[in-house]
């Protein structure tokens, strides 16, 4: 007071920063109330754009946002923040607070209150330059707290087109993410799917979140990428599995090349597996309009069960030490396997004698359907090497039942 009473420039900058940011900075309520009384101007910004009071919301000083927050409530920072944004991206939940009732409700009378909707351009709807709201920011920031007290009007969409549950997936914030959908928000009201970048990063538990919440697996973005294609670039085998068993549509093509081709192409060999497991199901699911007879739950993962452990050890013999070069193509074509599905499998590399894990692999893949089909693998790899003429193989031997595959052997 006595320098103000000597003249003092009130709003004269040191390092960037008026009297009233140090005040507020440091909490000084008393030099606050002094310097407003001095006619401090609200507007001045700091060399990183923000105001006094953007920095009494920033840094949660409440009594200092308290004595600010009624002369300048809406002034806007450098990138279009107000108070209310810089309290939502940094989950100062007490000055939501404060905005939401003492300010904003504070303006309007019983009726207006009862009745407003969108013709009031309330604290928590505002916009920044790049279009995000309150809501938008507490959820790329991973804020939950804070977002729960803004969860209204969350499928709206910024500038680049995102709600605010693209950017709490985009940002891998899980309880942001199940907080909203709790809310109802509608996961397939962005024209990208939250699914694109939670997929491409593999966060398994928020893609189980969002499919199981209805969003759209087939969605394509820029490129025609799907979050099944951005998966298999990736090479995230669980999430891959998850949208495999949610039913994607395997035809859908990224710039004319399709999910098993990329996989091909990467060596990426379980996943190869995975997507020719799932055509194959889909394809028997579709023309025997069946469901599955297997009582273990779908997927298509590699088979560890010690229930399939003898056959697929048969299998590895038969592959290893009875096939020629070309012999399992000749057993692929017997059990239907495209051409883009021989060429996907015949694509990995391990030297000289490939084609024997190619085989191998091919024949895992078959007993994949043949057990969600409820049929006898050693029924069906004995007709099948009749079929075809498999003079080396002199028998399958089976001892007690046909379906019993712990009992039979390669000779």
């Amino acid at each position: 007071s006595l320098l103000l009473g000597r003249g003092v420039i009130v709003n004269a900058k040191n390092h960037g920063q008026t009297a009233l940011h140090y005040a507020v900075a440091f909490s000084n309520v008393e030099a606050v109330d002094v310097l407003l009384r001095r006619r401090a101007k609200l507007d001045l910004q700091d060399k990183h754009g923000l105001t006094a009071v953007h920095l009494a919301a920033w840094f949660q000083l409440i009594h200092n946002a308290e004595h600010l927050g009624h002369k300048c409530k809406s002034l806007c920072a450098q990138e279009g923040l107000n108070m209310m944004h810089c309290a939502a991206m940094n989950n100062h939940t007490d000055i939501v607070e404060y905005i939401v009732d003492d300010l904003q409700m504070g303006e309007l009378d019983k009726e207006d209150q009862m009745l407003m909707e969108e013709p009031y351009n309330m604290a928590t709807m505002e916009e920044n330059k790049v279009g995000d709201t309150p809501l938008h920011l507490a959820a790329k920031n991973g804020q939950c707290e804070a977002l729960q007290l803004l969860l209204d009007n969350f499928n709206i969409r910024n500038e680049a087109g995102q709600t605010a549950l693209y950017l709490a997936a985009d940002g891998a914030h899980e309880d942001c993410v199940q907080t909203l959908l709790e809310a109802q928000c509608d996961p397939t009201s962005s024209p990208y799917s939250p699914l694109h970048p939670v997929c491409e990063r593999g966060h398994f538990p928020i893609v189980k979140l969002l499919i199981h919440s209805g969003a759209q697996i087939n969605s394509q973005k820029q490129h025609l990428h799907t979050p099944f294609h951005l998966a298999v670039v990736m090479g995230k085998v669980d999430v891959v599995g998850m949208i495999l068993k949610a039913g994607v549509d395997l035809e859908i093509q990224e710039r004319a090349t399709d999910p098993l081709g990329v996989a091909a192409r990467g060596n990426m060999v379980i996943i190869v597996d995975m997507i020719i497991k799932a055509e194959r199901y889909f394809r028997w699911k579709q023309n025997f309009q069946m469901s599955l007879h297997s009582e273990s739950p779908l997927t298509f993962k590699l088979d560890h069960s010690p229930d399939t452990k003898p056959v697929c050890n048969i299998i590895w013999d038969l592959a290893y030490k009875h096939l020629e070069h070309n012999d399992w193509k000749k057993l692929a074509e017997f059990w239907e396997f495209t051409e883009d599905q021989v060429a996907a499998i015949e694509e990995q590399w391990t030297g000289p004698n490939s084609f024997q894990e190619h085989g191998n692999r091919m024949h895992l893949i078959w007993l994949h359907g043949i057990m969600i089909e409820g049929s006898s693998p050693a029924k069906g790899l004995y007709e099948c090497l009749l079929s075809v003429g498999f003079t080396k193989i002199k028998k399958i031997r089976m001892e007690g039942t046909n379906t019993d595959i712990r009992k039979c052997t390669v000779s």
